[in-house]
């Protein structure tokens, strides 16, 4: 039950039953009279016909009409409240009788009526609720006889009212003021009652208010359910088919009707549906484009910035990407934004998904990759490689890439992986403390993958070595330190950063430390490799007579006596050297490389016998 606001008291004059003459305290009638109420001003005049006269009616006759007409009005009485209020006001009209105080019970606790005194209100209350539904007396100091009645309707208890008296009521007093309590009690009843009706009408009216708005909230849920369904469905087949970005913003542009499209996390397009693409597509500001993502990524779903409608692709945290709508005039509403939200979570999985597999991928070429930079056999090598998909049959060269503002860590090598697939280069990749090793099935250009590379870091600031090629799978390592010895070579050099190849090298291929006998070798064949090919076809000394040539310090009259030759022979066997080496004596670099090969020869392989 809803809580009772007691009206305040009125005076005699607005009070329904101010007109009749209250008792005192011997049994005298007051001479007080009152003008109707205000309220009642309207009504018409009660019809006193058939009425007994004042003059010819007892005391209690008297008593007993005002009783009547006081129930007529305590019926008519609008709230509990004001039934309280009229009964206390009136309870002279019952004996000689004074209301001490009135209670209301709303939501099971009984409340004080606003009229109540305040002397002795304390006790009163407290006795009241001890009588728990019962009548009972109640000592009121000053007072002979007080007593707690309890007004009781049919099926509750609507309060009470507490009557005292300065002398003792006689059988007849208690008979009224029982009359009073009854028809106090039958008023508040009939009140309860019409405000329960109300109440009732005021629920039963929210009530339809309600159901037809449920009743329209189900209409244009059940719609959107379809439309989310619809999104669902489309999302799923896209996720099946793997049709990827592209197909994910042409599904988007079809259910929302705006254009579409999917950046990579640096900005770049990666796929657009829907009219008015730019053309070409603007290159990304580094800076923005993070302060942009910095600023979606803290909000919850799609942010609107500028004319986009943005959100994240973003699994497990890591921004992979971002999804957005074009909606230059504001017309995304919440079932667009619902379809963008959703393709973001199907776009994020897929891309996921890919990310895993190429992960996978990278590590089996990783894998093998550091197998074969450190020596495995041939069988498992060969196996290995058609299982990633990488021909390892053909002729490979071992790149070195050494970038000095980039760590070599997995962002970098993902980079340089990237950047060699797009100038052409097939490789397997991995990496190292601080570089990153490829093993290309083909040489690489002089200049591509270092200006590739160049423009991808934004620095040129790297340098690259290049070994030999290698045509079998136990010559990769050694070719691994030939890479690694041209990028030694070129670091140590004046010009530090670019490519370098190590058959390049020429003196500097044996100059540096841990320089084996292969590399001996591999020197002295690159310079005197076809010299010494003629000399076992035709028997003949064209090695030996280049090492006594360097030997005198290019004197032709020395040589020639060192060989027992004739000065013209040795002008003929070091014209024929130039033919058949294809090398110029009188170039610097040439003459260097020819000299130190010979003493290569002769001194550490042991040649010229």
């Amino acid at each position: 039950m809803k809580a009772i606001d007691f009206p305040e008291f009125r005076d005699e004059r607005s009070d329904p039953m101010a007109g009749s003459r209250s008792r005192d305290v011997d049994g005298r009638r007051s001479d007080q009279e009152g003008s109707p109420p205000q309220d009642l001003a309207d009504r018409p005049p009660p019809d006193t016909r058939n009425e007994p006269h004042p003059s010819d009616t007892s005391p209690v006759d008297e008593a007993l009409h005002e009783l009547a007409a006081l129930s007529r009005v305590l019926i008519e009485a609008p709230d509990e409240g004001e039934v309280l209020r009229l009964a206390m006001h009136h309870v002279t009209a019952a004996g000689p009788y004074r209301a001490e105080a009135g209670y209301l019970q709303v939501d099971g606790d009984l409340v004080p009526s606003p009229g109540n005194g305040q002397t002795h209100a304390a006790a009163v209350n407290h006795r009241v609720r001890e009588l728990a539904g019962h009548d009972g007396p109640v000592p009121v100091p000053g007072r002979l006889w007080g007593w707690a009645l309890a007004l009781r309707g049919l099926e509750r208890l609507h309060g009470y009212l507490v009557v005292t008296s300065a002398t003792r009521p006689t059988g007849t007093d208690r008979s009224q003021l029982a009359m009073l309590v009854w028809h106090t009690a039958a008023a508040l009843s009939v009140a309860f009652a019409h405000r329960r009706q109300r109440e009732d009408a005021v629920e039963l009216r929210q009530a339809k208010e309600e159901r037809a708005i449920l009743q329209e909230q189900l209409i244009s849920l059940e719609a959107e359910l379809g439309y989310q369904k619809a999104v669902h469905v489309l999302m799923a087949d896209i996720a099946v088919s793997g049709g990827g970005e592209q197909a994910v913003t042409r599904a988007l542009h079809e259910l929302t009707g705006l254009p579409t499209l999917v950046e990579d996390r640096f900005g770049r397009l990666k796929a657009w549906s829907g009219p008015g693409r730019p053309d070409p597509y603007p290159d990304p500001d580094p800076v923005r484009h993070t302060d942009m993502l910095t600023t979606v990524a803290r909000e919850v779903g799609p942010v609107r910035i500028k004319n986009r409608l943005i959100t994240l692709v973003r699994p497990h945290g890591e921004i992979l990407g971002v999804l957005a709508l074009v909606d230059a005039l504001g017309e995304a509403d919440e079932n667009t934004v619902f379809a963008l939200e959703h393709a973001a979570a199907s776009l994020a999985l897929e891309l996921a998904h890919l990310r895993t597999l190429a992960e996978v991928e990278l590590r089996l070429h990783r894998e093998l990759a550091d197998d074969l930079l450190a020596g495995t056999d041939t069988a498992s090598a060969y196996a290995r490689s058609e299982a990633v998909g990488h021909d390892l049959r053909r002729g490979h060269y071992v790149v070195v890439v050494k970038w000095s503002n980039r760590a070599a860590d997995d962002a970098f090598a993902q980079t340089v992986g990237r950047t060699a697939a797009a100038v052409g280069i097939h490789a397997l990749l991995t990496r190292r403390s601080d570089h990153v090793v490829l093993i290309a099935d083909a040489r690489p250009h002089a200049r591509a993958l270092h200006e590739a590379l160049t423009q991808a870091t934004g620095t040129q600031s790297g340098t690259i070595g290049v070994s030999t090629p290698s045509d079998s799978v136990p010559d990769i390592p050694h070719r691994y330190q030939e890479a690694q010895r041209a990028l030694e070579v070129r670091l140590s050099s004046r010009e530090h950063y670019g490519t370098i190849f190590f058959d390049e090298l020429g003196l500097y291929r044996i100059l540096g430390p841990g320089t084996g006998h292969q590399e001996l070798e591999s020197f002295v064949r690159e310079w005197l490799g076809q010299l010494i090919d003629y000399d076992a076809r035709h028997h003949a000394t064209m090695v030996e007579t280049l090492s006594r040539y360097f030997d005198c310090g290019g004197n032709y009259d020395e040589a020639a006596a060192s060989l027992a030759i004739h000065r013209s022979t040795l002008r003929y066997r070091l014209q024929r050297i130039r033919e058949i080496g294809g090398n110029d004596l009188a170039n610097v670099e040439d003459r260097l490389n020819l000299q130190v090969a010979t003493r290569v020869w002769r001194i550490v392989l042991g040649g010229g016998g």
